[in-house]
């Protein structure tokens, strides 16, 4: 069998599927033409079962990591799935959370097109979504970003932000500030201001739009703080026992999602506040696929507070590596 470590890629070939690496996903997905693919993507006919999630023991960690599958398909064009692994406590061995595999196929022929590196595939993704709903939630004039979390997400969600609305300043914060420190020095040469902070509360009410990208159980954003016009986009929390904002900032919040079931089944940041009756699925204006389509404005006015939960979907996967697919292969990988 051709499979050993050695000759993985000679594996690959003999399948005949591509390997799509992160520096040429890096390459070929800006983030302007991929949250427009995200957008004619959340407007199409592509299907996606709802993802298979499985939460498995890790005994050498005393405590669970999780096995996520998501597929999705367009019609005689492209299929698609995503195999993940989440382990919470990799950053003890400088390891990333989240790593897994991207298959591409010939949704026709069923021919296997590439394989693609998922970990920069779904960062890139996910921010771009990010950026996506930013387009109907955030003032159009939105200047300053908190980040919240120093993460492998948090750098491709500041660009994603700051390649959508005109930032001028972000604020990094993380549990450990010289991780914050060493985010915010490998960002210095873009075209904005950046700077690591102590804590979450002396910045928050500066900042147009709040991007949260964290594991966390309890909340890390408090709705006392928050102030009329500020976007919030929450992303990490992907469990119902995760929560990176509290009772208060739902209260005083527009409550919008990329995938409205998924959102409010999934993350404990709608599903806690659902069993504590103090929201209801009903009062979640809208998902992805309503504001792509024209089916809600989004924002309404420049005082209102908006929440977007992202928890993923697989169409979002299927569109980027679609992109990256016919980009590179323009190229002649």
């Amino acid at each position: 069998m051709l499979c050993n470590k050695g000759n993985f890629s000679t594996f690959f070939l003999y399948l005949g599927m591509r390997q799509i690496t992160q520096a040429q996903l890096e390459r070929v997905l800006d983030f302007p033409s991929l949250v427009e693919a995200l957008r004619e993507a959340f407007r199409s006919s592509i299907e996606a079962p709802q993802r298979h999630h499985h939460d498995y023991p890790n005994p050498v960690e005393g405590a669970d990591s999780t096995l996520l599958l998501m597929p999705a398909w367009e019609a005689g064009a492209f299929l698609g799935v995503k195999i993940i692994t989440v382990s919470p406590n990799n950053s003890k061995y400088d390891l990333p959370a989240v790593q897994g595999a991207y298959l591409l196929f010939d949704a026709h022929k069923g021919t296997p097109l590439a394989q693609i590196e998922a970990k920069s595939l779904t960062a890139l993704r996910t921010a771009a979504a990010s950026a996506l709903a930013s387009t109907f939630l955030s003032r159009a004039e939105s200047r300053s970003l908190l980040m919240v979390g120093t993460g492998a997400l948090a750098p491709r969600l500041i660009e994603a932000h700051a390649a959508l609305r005109p930032i001028e300043q972000v604020f990094v914060w993380g549990r450990r500030y010289r991780q914050a420190q060493s985010l915010a020095e490998s960002l210095y040469n873009h075209d904005f201001h950046i700077e690591a902070v102590e804590t979450i509360e002396e910045v928050i009410r500066e900042a147009d739009i709040i991007s949260s990208a964290t594991l966390s159980p309890d909340p890390l954003i408090f709705g006392e703080h928050l102030r009329p016009g500020q976007h919030l986009d929450l992303v990490g929390s992907f469990k119902p026992n995760m929560r990176e904002a509290d009772d208060e900032s739902i209260r005083r919040a527009s409550i919008f999602a990329d995938v409205r079931d998924s959102a409010s089944k999934e993350s404990g940041d709608l599903a806690i506040p659902i069993q504590r009756r103090i929201l209801t699925k009903g009062a979640i204006k809208a998902d992805l696929f309503e504001l792509c389509r024209g089916k809600h404005e989004g924002r309404r006015n420049e005082e209102e507070i908006t929440f977007f939960k992202s928890v993923g979907h697989a169409l979002e996967d299927l569109a980027a590596a679609k992109l990256a697919f016919q980009r590179l292969k323009i190229q002649n990988f």
